[in-house]
């Protein structure tokens, strides 16, 4: 009691980020923010959290508008970027680093305490004990003892000279009682890309149309709602290619204000041009479920095309630190005035040929005198069993089909529905086969958008994590002892072992070491 009077303040604050009580308060801590953050999608629309708390806790629409307000008021929907779970972190790499300050003294001390010989009581209160008696005094069979110990152990004995014989010992491992301060040190290390990765990172998406390059991608949750400004900056950096020099001398502004509206409004620039050439989706025989899709990307440089890869789910594209993963896809609104239908005609004389065509246009079917005309479009058709009347069913392709009337002379001589996914439907009454190939510009390829500057120090932590967890739960501080008595034309090896891990082990190569004594003393007979 008198000690903790006798301490001052900076004391008593070392005491308390030394103490195990805080890192067990702050690692719960953490753990229940946690779970209220992956319970919650991080800025996500709230209408989505909204859902998740009335399927959770039961709630009403309105209170789970009035329950995730307050949530959102205290930072928990970009919980890993608020203030207070930064400090949470710091505060545990503050208590990691003065425990392990603390503590560390004691522990070099042990690791750099040269091996002594002990005295004859200390022998007795080892865990590890074997006794073997050997032929021949002491200096004849201590280079047997050595040689045993080497083979079984690698031990290099060290021997001192006693009254009567010798004793020899070593020790191996006593740098493996630094393992746990690797861990620690990884920890941090894990903690400080985390930390860099919130600070300098960005996680956020871009429906990206096929055709056309963009030079940014959004934030999830961004604040982009009926903003003419926003507008603005996105229609500079557009005609800028991304560049944000030119866009602020364009927009009247410096580079630093610049950015700052960009965050505003969660916008991040990519530094480059990144463009969807095309877009697919293959679906499970004559079902609408996805089997696989991919994007066409290519990246733009300075006006250079610098690099081409096809993505898909899990085979993502990465360039210059930002990574673009395939997660989703979707039609762009409006876009079928735009977009192009591919077919492939193959007359009946066997000419052939591919049409990319629009919505509305004509044209001539080779080796006839027919003329086509593309006159309505589905993205996802359907027919109504009893009336056989189509009808669209999704607003996805996953069943695309165009409605094409023939005409002779100008007068429409058929008409029917042409289904991409359905080769019966390709051959028209004429017996031309006009194969729906592909459809171009109706659709965006939906990206997450990752830049992780931080992620190879979590991954250099995670590697010291590893070897630091090795050293201290499967490697040990082993030492022995061994003393050499003479008694009457004989050699007692008395041996004396500890380890502060793995003992069981250390005591079955012990056991190999004495049984090697014992076949040299039985070859001596």
């Amino acid at each position: 009691m008198e000690k903790e009077k006798d301490k001052n303040i900076t004391d008593k604050i070392w005491d308390l980020f030394a103490s195990v009580k805080l890192a067990v308060v702050i690692f719960a801590l953490i753990s229940a923010t946690s779970v209220v953050g992956t319970l919650l999608e991080q800025q996500a629309e709230p209408e989505k959290n909204v859902k998740v708390l009335v399927k959770m806790f039961g709630f009403d629409h309105e209170t789970a508008h009035r329950v995730l307000g307050v949530l959102d008021s205290m930072h928990f929907t970009n919980m890993y970027h608020s203030w207070w779970f930064v400090a949470i972190l710091l505060l545990f790499a503050a208590n990691l680093i003065i425990c392990s300050i603390d503590r560390l003294p004691r522990i070099v001390k042990l690791v750099k305490e040269p091996l002594k010989p002990l005295s004859e009581d200390h022998f007795k209160g080892f865990g590890i004990k074997k006794e073997v008696v050997l032929k021949g005094n002491p200096d004849k069979t201590k280079g047997a003892v050595s040689d045993a110990a080497s083979k079984a152990l690698g031990f290099h004995l060290t021997e001192v000279k006693e009254a009567h014989g010798y004793q020899l010992y070593s020790q191996k491992g006593n740098y493996t009682r630094l393992g746990v301060y690797i861990t620690h040190f990884s920890i941090l290390v894990i903690l400080a890309g985390a930390v860099i990765g919130i600070f300098f990172g960005f996680k956020g998406f871009l429906n990206l149309p096929e055709g056309r390059p963009y030079s940014v991608a959004f934030a999830r949750g961004s604040h982009m709602t009926d903003s003419a400004e926003s507008e603005r900056i996105l229609g500079v950096l557009d005609t800028s290619a991304g560049n944000l020099s030119y866009a602020a001398k364009q927009l009247g502004l410096d580079e630093g204000t610049l950015r700052s509206k960009m965050r505003t409004y969660g916008i991040q620039p990519l530094g480059f041009l990144i463009r969807c050439d095309e877009f697919n989706v293959d679906f499970y025989g004559g079902t609408d479920m996805p089997k696989a899709y991919k994007s066409w990307l290519t990246v733009i440089k300075d006006g250079k095309e610098v690099l081409k890869k096809v993505i898909e789910v899990n085979n993502p594209l990465t360039y210059e630190g930002i990574t673009f993963y395939q997660s989703s896809y979707g039609l762009i609104p409006g876009a079928g005035g735009n977009a192009i239908f591919r077919f492939k005609v193959s007359s009946k004389d066997g000419r052939a040929e591919v049409l990319d065509l629009k919505f509305g246009n004509t044209f001539a079917i080779p080796g006839t005198n027919l003329t086509g005309k593309i006159e309505d479009f589905s993205p996802a058709i359907g027919f109504d069993e009893r009336t056989g009347r189509a009808f669209t069913y999704a607003e996805q392709l996953t069943n695309p089909a165009v409605y094409m009337n023939f005409f002779e002379g100008g007068n429409r001589k058929f008409g029917g529905w042409i289904l991409k996914r359905y080769p019966e439907t390709w051959k028209i009454p004429d017996g031309t086969v006009l194969e729906f190939a592909g459809i171009w510009g109706m659709q965006h390829t939906g990206l997450q958008v990752r830049k992780d500057p931080g992620v190879w120090v979590v991954y250099l932590g995670c590697i010291a994590m590893a070897f630091g967890l090795f050293t201290a739960f499967f490697m040990s501080h082993r030492k022995i002892w061994i003393k050499l008595v003479e008694e009457k034309n004989v050699t007692r090896v008395v041996v004396g072992a500890s380890a502060n891990k793995n003992r069981h082990a250390f005591e079955k190569k012990i056991d190999r070491m004495v049984g090697l004594l014992s076949k040299d003393r039985e070859g001596g007979r």
